[in-house]
């Protein structure tokens, strides 16, 4: 549970700080898609096992990590299109203002919903804290001929 909520806050930080990026320099009207996808991919990347632990760790592939990423830019466009096209919600906050028009908004939203389940997949199959932390098993004492 802990691992979830920290996957969620990961990848709306995420998210929230790219679509802001990507606000600020209207980059996210001009190719919203783009926008949201490579949010996906960002927090693929960084959220659950990052690339540089998968680097570092000699029994595991950087694949993992490319694989997180291109599966993230897929289901960042998707859950954009979803948003724009299929589900079309318009609360209006403040003098007509979408909030889900709004790239930190729904960058940190995307993010924060596929944080979520990568760092969920991630923590699954981990061993549990007191299984890591038991003592060694001491051996024998060996006999002198």
């Amino acid at each position: 549970m802990l691992k979830l909520l920290i996957g969620i806050l990961k990848g709306a930080v995420i998210g929230a700080a790219l679509g802001y990026g990507a606000y600020a320099i209207n980059f996210d009207s001009a190719v919203p898609w783009l926008t949201y996808g490579l949010i996906g991919a960002v927090v693929g990347l960084f959220v659950g096992k990052p690339i540089w632990s998968l680097i570092r760790d000699e029994r595991s592939t950087t694949w993992i990590a490319v694989l997180k990423s291109v599966v993230g830019f897929g289901i960042g466009v998707g859950l954009y299109a979803i948003v724009a096209k299929a589900w079309d919600p318009s609360p209006q906050l403040i003098n007509g203002f979408d909030i889900f028009r709004w790239g930190p908004t729904l960058g940190g939203a995307i993010g924060a919903l596929y944080g979520g389940f990568v760092e969920l997949d991630d923590a699954i199959g981990d061993p549990p804290s007191s299984a890591s932390k038991k003592e060694p098993q001491k051996s024998l004492p060996s006999k002198k001929a």
